[in-house]
């Protein structure tokens, strides 16, 4: 499992780079952003049942719902904004750099996020290292973008 992690997640990246892609492709022939940022969500919430379905998984109590801090509930709001930011963007600044800049925004949020434990999960500090290998990723962005 130890080698295969790595390989999913990686699998993982280069779905998301395709999603852009076809994201793109749907928003120029709808000629529409924000169209094209619903018909990809609402594909993803086709499959994401369907999965539901096949692997027979039950439906939460609603009690279980109501535990999640109700920002908790906003998290669709913001795939949408990177759905519709990724679709008006790709075509103007390519797929590398606005994959490359949404890893930056990522790990930038990701470090803060760690450093002050947010809801509740453990704290990993902004260390020297941590910060450099920020840079080093912005540098790299830097260089993607030239």
């Amino acid at each position: 499992m130890n080698l295969l992690a790595p390989l999913v997640v990686l699998s993982a990246g280069l779905s998301l780079a395709f999603q852009q892609v076809l994201n793109a492709c749907l928003g120029s022939a709808m000629q529409s952003a924000r169209w094209a940022a619903f018909v990809s969500y609402f594909g993803g919430t086709i499959a994401l049942l369907l999965v539901l379905v096949a692997v027979r998984e039950p439906i939460p109590a609603a009690a279980l719902a109501g535990r999640a801090p109700w920002i908790a509930w906003t998290g669709g709001v913001f795939g949408a904004i990177f759905i519709a930011t990724s679709i008006l963007m790709v075509p103007r600044l390519g797929v590398a750099t606005v994959l490359t800049l949404i890893v930056v925004g990522q790990l930038l949020g990701s470090l803060a996020f760690d450093h002050i434990g947010m809801f509740g999960l453990p704290q990993h500090p902004i260390t020297l290292a941590r910060a450099l290998g920020a840079g080093c990723l912005i540098l790299g962005a830097a260089l993607v973008r030239g």
